[in-house]
């Protein structure tokens, strides 16, 4: 799994797994980095994982800091070169730019990913996109 780093999402209780259970990888805004890419093809060929699950969850900060554009301190604003197709094919609504981004992404991860791209083709794994609201609790998968 692919989510964000924000601690209102935590993704062994949202799924209802113990810990060991999933193979979690997170980052703001659950963007597909070399590194990302690289935990999740462990994941795959190591660890036998089925289904990459790229979560975006409501209010997400770094898909907000995105759509704002504002001047941030550090290296924060690095994030937003990987948001920002979200918020140009979306538009400034926070929760359509989140689901465009979790979209975007696996398919980002899809398509980058030679180990992953070979084993969507061969059907020995899935990658899918999600969304999980903070308020209800629900969890909805976002067609490719």
């Amino acid at each position: 799994m692919l989510s964000c780093a924000d601690s209102r999402v935590p993704v062994e209780l949202v799924f209802d797994q113990s810990i060991g259970q999933i193979f979690v990888n997170r980052v703001a805004g659950n963007v597909i980095t070399s590194e990302i890419i690289a935990s999740l093809e462990y994941g795959a060929v190591v660890l036998g994982t089925k289904v990459i699950l790229v979560m975006g969850h409501s209010n997400c900060g770094a898909a907000k800091a995105t759509i704002q554009g504002k001047d941030v301190p550090g290296q924060i604003s690095a994030l937003f070169p990987h948001i920002q197709p979200a918020v140009d094919k979306a538009g400034p609504d926070l929760a359509s730019a989140t689901k465009a981004n979790a979209r975007i992404q696996a398919t980002l991860l899809r398509e980058s990913s030679t180990v992953i791209s070979c084993l969507v083709k061969s059907g020995s794994v899935k990658v899918v996109a999600g969304y999980y609201d903070l308020g209800t609790g629900a969890e909805t998968v976002i067609p490719l």
